[in-house]
């Protein structure tokens, strides 16, 4: 169940060709105060030059965009200027800041096993028997709330076999309670985890073994049970 880009902007995509904005730049940082006839010579604090031997001196080619599209080198040569002002990746969610605070008046269930768990929804179909296939979304995080798994990003439910230990004993035992509709917020202990743990991916955090994780749940449907009420 385990599963910054820095953009480079032409300055034809800010200030399209024969553009009065474009004009007025490029006249401005071209005028003859700031060209010499025999090298190009930019007169800015921020611009480092090189020397060569005909006596010349170039500016670097960063340096050079930079003035081109009005932005100062030195954050073109900040490694905090990729992706800078992009917003945090939102991952999608089965329960929201609203259903968040709802859950805080919501009674909290526990299971002999140990299992915890509170009803987002309760569902109007059927529950599962167990070994019947069921198709259910989950969303799974570690305690703190960052989310290791989820199949709402696979876009496609995860379906297995219910109670036949094809997933953790926490997921198994907390779904076959369920009825089809429903969502559950599951708080599953670390003997109901994983006892060896999950390795991080990128952007995932680590889920140490046999720790507590906590799974928001729905059952979309049972497809062999709705095939035989057919």
């Amino acid at each position: 169940m385990a599963s910054c880009m820095a953009s480079s902007f032409p300055s034809s995509l800010l200030f399209p060709l024969g553009s009065a904005s474009g004009k007025n730049l490029f006249v401005n940082n071209m005028s003859p105060s700031n060209i010499r006839a025999q090298g190009l010579i930019v007169k800015c604090s921020s611009c480092k030059t090189r020397k060569q031997t005909n006596g010349l001196s170039l500016v670097t080619r960063r340096d050079v965009i930079g003035l081109l599209l009005g932005v100062p080198s030195i954050l073109l040569n900040s490694p905090n200027a990729d992706g800078a002002g992009l917003p945090p990746e939102e991952k999608p969610k089965l329960c929201d800041d609203a259903c968040e605070k709802e859950l805080e008046n919501v009674p909290m269930v526990t299971t002999e096993s140990g299992l915890q768990y509170k009803d987002i929804k309760v569902g109007e179909g059927p529950s599962p028997p167990v070994g019947f296939q069921v198709a259910a979304n989950y969303v799974a995080m570690v305690p703190s709330g960052q989310i290791f798994d989820s199949s709402l990003e696979k876009g496609l439910p995860y379906i297995f076999r219910v109670g036949s230990g094809q997933v953790i004993k926490g997921l198994d035992e907390g779904i076959l309670s369920m009825k089809v509709g429903g969502k559950r917020r599951l708080y599953i202990p670390g003997p109901l985890a994983f006892p060896k743990g999950l390795t991080s991916a990128p952007g995932r955090p680590r889920v140490a073994p046999s720790s507590p994780v906590v799974f928001d749940v729905s059952l979309e449907y049972i497809p062999g049970l709705e095939d035989e009420e057919l």
